[in-house]
Order: C-alpha cells, then sequence, then structure tokens
C-alpha cells in the first residue's frame, strides 16, 4: 500500500495517484483524456469529449439541491512537465514517482503536476462519491492550459448550463482569485549561418538556478538561465573571439528556466582564456543571486580539440544580441493595486534546430495595450536581427466583476468555517477563466486551490493538510444553499 493512498481526503488523493500513473504533460494528454472519459462510464455519467481532447463531465443534483444552481468545477489535465537535469525518466511515456515528505507531497526528479492534477483530482472525488450533498455537477477538464490555453479556446460548453464556476487552479489557500492576466506566447526563429573552424569546443551548463512559475514568481528576481546564456557569451566575447555552436534550456514558456547549456567554441590558443572567464563570470553571478539562486553554477561538461563546425561570427553576433538585450522580468507595476505585476515577458525556451535558434517568450499583461506593446517590442528585436516570429495562444484578461453572488456566498462560507475573512486578490498568472467567461455570458467566477510550492519545477511541493481544509471548503460551498 503506497504512502499516497494513506493520505487524507483519501478519495482525492487516490485520483490524484492514478492520475500521476499517467504521463501528462502538455501537448500529451491523449491517455489522460481517455482516462477521464472511461471514468464516466464507469459510473454512467454523462460526457462529452471534443477532438481537442477536452472534457466535461455532469453529475445531476443530489435530493434536495435540484433547484441550486448549476456549479462549473474547472482545472486543466496538462502539466509542465520538468525534471532534474539527472533524472533519467521520460516523462512522455512513464509516470511520476510520489513521495511524501512532512506535510509535503512531491515527485521525485520531476515536478509534481498538483497544477492543475489536484483540480481534476477534487472533481474525480465529488463525481465518485455517492454520500455528498451538492447541485449539478458540470466538472469541465481541459487540455494544454500550459501552453497557450488552447483547450479552453476551442471548447464547446453548451452543454453547460451553470453560470457559476470554481476554477481550482490556485495556488495559496484563503485567497480567492477574481481577475487574472492575460497573455501571448511569442514563437522567434533566428536562421543562422556556420563554418568549420579549427579549434576548442566547450560544452557548458548554467545551473542549480531556482526556476519558477513565470506568471506567480516572476517577482521574486530570480535569474533566467537562458537569458544568462546571452550575458555569458557577451562576457566571453569581451576577451576574444568565442562562438556559440548550439544553444538550448528551459522546458516551458511559462517557467522560468532553471538551467541552460551551449556549445562554445573558441581558437586554440583562447582557450584557457574561455575557462578563465567563465570561472569569473560564475563568482559574478554568485555574488549577485546569492539570495534569490543560491546554488547558480557554471560548469563544464566536456571539453575537446578538432575541427567543429560553428556559428559565423556575424550569427554569434545576432542569437548574443537577442538573448543579451531582449528584455526579460516585470515591465510594469500596477498603479491600481499594490504590489501586482502589470505586464511582464519570459524567455522560457531555446533550443537549436539545423540552422535556426528557436526561442519561446510568454508575454503576460492585464492591460491589452500594454501586451500588445510587449509583443511588438519582442518582434520587432527578433526582426532587427533577420528573425521571424509568429503569435499563438492569445488569450484575455479575466476582468473583475463588480456583482459576485458565488464570491459574497464563498466569503461567508470561509467566515463560518475559520472565523476570519479570505483575500480577495488579482494574480498575474494566467488562468482560464477569462476565455470561459466569454463563451458563458454572465459567468461569476473565482479561482481556489491549495498551497503548493515551486510549481512548474522539480521542487514542487502540495501541502496534504491544505489540500484537506480545501477539499472541506469546496464541500461547504457546495451544501450551503442559495435558494
Amino acid at each position: 500500500m503506497s504512502k499516497v493512498s494513506q493520505l487524507e481526503p483519501k478519495s482525492v488523493f487516490h485520483f490524484f495517484e492514478e492520475i500521476c500513473e499517467i504521463p501528462h504533460g502538455s501537448g500529451n494528454v491523449e491517455k489522460i483524456s481517455s482516462y477521464l472519459v472511461d471514468f464516466a462510464k464507469e459510473r454512467n455519467l454523462a460526457y462529452f469529449q471534443d477532438e481537442l481532447k477536452n472534457v466535461v463531465i455532469i453529475k445531476e443534483a443530489t435530493a434536495g439541491y435540484e433547484k441550486e444552481e448549476p456549479v462549473i468545477l474547472q482545472g486543466h489535465m496538462d502539466m509542465v512537465a520538468v525534471k532534474k537535469p539527472d533524472c533519467a525518466k521520460d516523462m512522455t511515456k512513464e509516470g511520476l514517482d510520489l513521495d511524501v515528505d512532512g506535510d509535503y507531497l512531491l515527485a521525485r526528479g520531476t515536478s509534481l503536476g498538483g497544477d492543475d492534477g489536484i483540480a481534476v483530482a477534487y472533481g474525480l472525488a465529488l463525481l465518485d462519491s455517492e454520500s455528498i450533498a451538492h447541485p449539478r455537477l458540470e466538472v469541465v477538464i481541459t487540455v494544454d492550459e500550459e501552453t497557450g490555453m488552447e483547450g479552453a479556446n476551442g471548447i464547446d460548453l453548451s452543454m453547460c448550463r451553470g453560470r457559476r464556476m470554481l476554477n481550482l487552479d490556485n495556488e495559496e489557500e484563503g485567497v480567492l482569485l477574481t481577475s487574472c492576466a492575460g497573455g501571448a506566447r511569442v514563437h522567434g526563429r533566428l536562421p543562422v549561418e556556420t563554418e568549420e573552424k579549427q579549434g576548442c569546443r566547450l560544452l557548458i551548463e548554467i545551473g542549480g538556478l531556482t526556476g519558477g512559475h513565470s506568471g506567480a514568481e516572476i517577482d521574486k528576481g530570480r535569474a533566467n538561465a537562458i537569458c544568462l546564456l546571452g550575458r555569458l557569451m557577451h562576457f566571453c566575447r569581451k576577451k576574444g573571439d568565442v562562438r556559440f555552436m548550439s544553444v538550448e534550456g528551459g522546458s516551458a514558456d511559462n517557467a522560468i528556466p532553471s538551467a541552460s547549456r551551449a556549445e562554445l567554441f573558441a581558437e586554440q590558443d583562447n582557450c584557457a582564456d574561455l575557462e578563465d572567464s567563465l570561472g569569473q563570470l560564475e563568482k559574478i553571478l554568485q555574488r549577485e543571486y546569492t539570495v534569490t539562486d543560491s546554488g547558480i553554477r557554471i560548469r563544464v561538461l566536456e571539453k575537446g580539440q578538432g575541427e567543429w563546425e560553428v556559428f559565423t561570427e556575424e550569427s554569434t553576433k545576432k542569437a548574443e544580441m537577442l538573448l543579451f538585450m531582449m528584455p526579460n522580468g516585470i515591465q510594469s507595476m500596477s498603479a491600481d493595486i499594490s504590489g501586482l505585476v502589470q505586464t511582464s515577458l519570459n524567455l522560457g525556451i531555446l533550443r537549436t534546430e539545423g540552422r535556426e535558434v528557436e526561442l519561446d517568450y510568454s508575454v503576460r499583461s492585464s492591460v491589452m495595450s500594454e501586451k500588445e506593446m510587449i509583443i511588438d517590442k519582442v518582434c520587432l528585436l527578433l526582426e532587427s536581427q533577420g528573425g521571424k516570429w509568429d503569435i499563438s495562444g492569445d488569450y484575455p484578461a479575466w476582468e473583475f466583476k463588480q456583482n459576485s453572488p458565488l464570491r459574497e456566498k464563498m466569503v461567508k462560507v470561509y467566515e463560518e468555517m475559520y472565523g476570519k475573512s479570505p483575500r480577495i486578490e488579482a494574480i498575474h498568472a494566467g488562468l482560464e477563466c477569462g476565455i470561459l467567461a466569454g463563451k458563458l455570458p454572465g459567468l461569476d467566477c473565482v479561482s481556489i486551490g491549495p498551497d503548493m510550492k515551486d510549481i512548474h519545477t522539480p521542487e514542487e511541493r502540495l501541502s496534504i493538510s491544505s489540500t484537506k481544509r480545501v477539499w472541506d471548503y469546496v464541500l461547504e460551498i457546495l451544501k450551503k444553499k442559495e435558494n
């Protein structure tokens, strides 16, 4: 019997464990979607599965709740699948290795996918129960939220009668989220030319960074491992001719990359100087990021002599320019809400594909004009270096609703349970609420969830006790009648 199966609430953690046995990184959701359909079939529940693999499961109201407003419970089935550099797990084919550390559930060597597996587990536990009192439940589980909210954009919700929605994609207990930023992804492509040169090849890695969620944790001042590659190249090239051979880093545009790699070339006479420069820069970065990224390091993984295919001087300069000069992180703060990031930019993925360097940026803003301005800035900088670009996953901000009976009810229930008021906040991270509100006119929505740490990283943790408290809170919200 596993440790996880003994955790409370048992039904929630039972389904969470089953979900974790199925690979479900973004873009790899067919199996998890089929699992959800099979779940509905086994319980004779009405369900809908579309071509994108979004799933909606419906359970009618229990006795005495037939006249209550239906409630939509919403989350997404995909996770950001990242792992530690020394982890051999193939996350496209293998499930997670769950473990318990005190009050926290984690996955050894990989991200946990509490964002948003816990929402799915909550929904399945409710649908599975024969004893929980509730109105009609409409559980909406979307695909590929983490890569641009494509599921929410494409889903048909005409089968849903509810106009009250609990989004279960928040990562802080006691906070009722009522609005969020909009966003988009910019995929850049920089053509590069190469030439043959004789000299020294170094495979280097920038690692040990904290990483994190590019929305919720963009305000922490953490280093971006991909951007640091640009700084590294600029630092080294001030002391001699150094070329890129290849670059890579990050795994998701909405995650702050914690590691990056590059193949560097230097002529034989400059090889020792290059290694010396790497050591100097490592010390500089360790001083600068001693608080946010105390484990930062620059390592030489491989070194060799020979004839190599390397970027030309011009192509190296162009890649250096984009990595070093592109803005990153917070771009503006809200003037209306103290401490709220208004607009940000994150370079989340870098790769070399043939004769191109590919760069994926996540743009977020609660102000549409600023979002468009940052997108224009990224595209213009790409264009200035001969690059190309395309935009995808554009989603609107979720605007605050002044009149919200659901929010009022949830505040009242929280105060009755805990003797204090919950915090009502906006968030810079993206949620699907704005998109779904556009499909369901009059939708009243609040986002909640249990405490999580370091989401979108291999250090991700889900609080067990918080999961139980939020579960109890959801049950009370469903139990409390409005009519």
